[in-house]
């Protein structure tokens, strides 16, 4: 098939030439019949990251359905709900006594609004769309917005990481009393470790936030995670961190350390938990931020160097361990030119016998290998068995209760500034902020299992 042959067979099977073929435009109610099922709902306007390959319905139960083009037979026109797919824009006020926060935006929306007419979610960015669609932000904050770039959370990359550091350190020397990253979720925690080692000390808060759930669910979390991610950014904890719902209720949010979070849950709207320790705040609207400990880097502090080192080696990688791992894996990957190694072990930071070897030979190459636990709490303890002795003798180096995503992160980070493996391992072993700590608190590793008598109190005399 020729190249134009291919340009008109994407054309063909775009959205727009389909609504075309059937006569039906955007916001018409509309039934497509397709391989699927039979699908009855309004048709939406398309995001502007959304392929031209699926038509996007949102269905008479409030929810959105996306379409595949080539499997549509047929689209009958219903009716008509005309939209309107833009907040009205009303001027953010500026009060010279409230903080001037920056929020920066890196892809889909942090806030939007309900068009009641379609069911469709209308997207808010600018100070005056947020400020009509979250008008509590202006009783917080003087609010600047600029969109840095429009990407899913998984496709963020080391370019962005760079340019979100240098975008955060520019602001702030122009006079930003806090930051707010708008970002999606599912890598929200990765982004906020890098950024940790990458913006060290700041004088203000800097503040990830995403939400869970679209505003056209009754339980989106979207202006409360926002309202909340504003109080923390004109709050008095200056350090990159994380502010998500707290309980599955709205009570309060929660402020977690960057180095310290990670996403526990694929759809819960309290996703966010800290691991190995306990959280930095609670948030809400009434008490704004209250400390749950005292340990954290204060606003406006003159006493440590505020430095930005927008460093990223994109020749590192993580392993999880499973059993009977091949060392061919090894080798392919130390021969495809990677520098450094983070391996997630089990137990206490164990990998299987027919491994060292390859280890030995990894690290006598000068590749820089180091160990945490796939467990996520507790700490890597490679002295107790023979087997965590042999492979330290093996050239493996163990990181405490380092979390595997945040090694990463801080060793693509330390092998951009040096190769020397006294001077990684000084700096991996040296903490920039919690990213290891001396102990777990007693009250911090808490998961109980549902059905138990004790739960079963709980929910029933707290929580229903």
């Amino acid at each position: 098939m020729s190249s134009i042959d291919d340009s008109y067979k994407g054309y063909r099977e775009s959205g727009l030439w389909t609504l075309k073929k059937f006569g039906v435009r955007v916001w018409d109610s509309v039934k497509i019949e397709a391989e699927s099922g039979i699908f009855e709902g309004v048709i939406l306007p398309r995001n502007e990251m959304a392929d031209p390959e699926h038509i996007v319905l949102k269905l008479y139960t409030g929810y959105n359905v996306g379409v595949r083009v080539p499997k549509i037979r047929r689209i009958d026109y219903v009716g008509r709900k005309e939209g309107h797919y833009a907040v009205p824009e009303r001027e953010f006020p500026n009060d010279p006594n409230k903080a001037n926060v920056v929020l920066l935006g890196t892809g889909g929306t942090i806030a939007s609004r309900l068009d009641y007419t379609t069911g469709a979610v209308i997207p808010a960015f600018s100070p005056g769309e947020l400020y009509s669609a979250v008008p509590e932000l202006a009783e917080i904050c003087n609010l600047k917005t600029e969109k840095v770039f429009g990407i899913f959370s998984e496709d963020m990359s080391p370019r962005e990481y760079v340019t979100l550091a240098e975008k955060i350190h520019e602001e702030i020397k122009k006079g930003a009393q806090g930051i707010i990253i708008g970002h999606g979720t599912d890598t929200l925690h990765h982004t906020a470790a890098i950024l940790s080692f990458m913006v060290q000390n700041p004088p203000v808060p800097i503040v990830l936030v995403g939400s869970q759930r679209s505003s056209d669910r009754p339980s989106s979390d979207a202006a409360r995670n926002l309202i909340n991610a504003a109080t923390v950014a004109t709050g008095p904890i200056a350090e990159v961190v994380v502010c998500m719902f707290g309980p599955t209720s709205d009570q309060y949010g929660l402020v977690h350390r960057g180095t310290r979070v990670r996403k526990m849950h694929s759809s819960t709207r309290s996703t966010f938990r800290t691991i190995g320790d306990i959280p930095l705040a609670t948030v809400d609207r009434e008490g704004g931020v209250q400390p749950l400990r005292q340990d954290f880097h204060p606003r406006g502090d003159i006493g440590k160097e505020f430095k930005v080192i927008p460093t990223f080696n994109e020749h590192v990688t993580i392993l999880y361990f499973y059993p009977n791992m091949q060392e061919n894996l090894i080798r392919a990957i130390v021969d495809a030119g990677y520098e450094g190694i983070v391996i997630a072990g089990t137990g206490l930071g164990h990998v299987n016998r027919p491994l060292y070897n390859v280890i030995r030979w990894a690290t006598g190459k000068g590749v820089h290998i180091y160990m945490t636990v796939q467990t996520l709490w507790g700490f890597v303890q490679m002295f107790v068995y023979d087997n965590g002795r042999y492979l330290m003798d093996c050239g493996i180096v163990p990181l405490s209760n380092m979390l595997p995503e945040v090694a990463f992160m801080k060793l693509s980070w330390t092998l951009d500034q040096t190769k020397d493996p006294t001077e990684v391992k000084k700096i991996m072993l040296t903490p920039v902020n919690g990213e290891i700590t001396e102990r777990e608190p007693p009250d911090g590793y808490l998961i109980f299992q549902g059905r138990l008598p004790e739960i079963k109190k709980f929910l029933r005399d707290y929580l229903l």
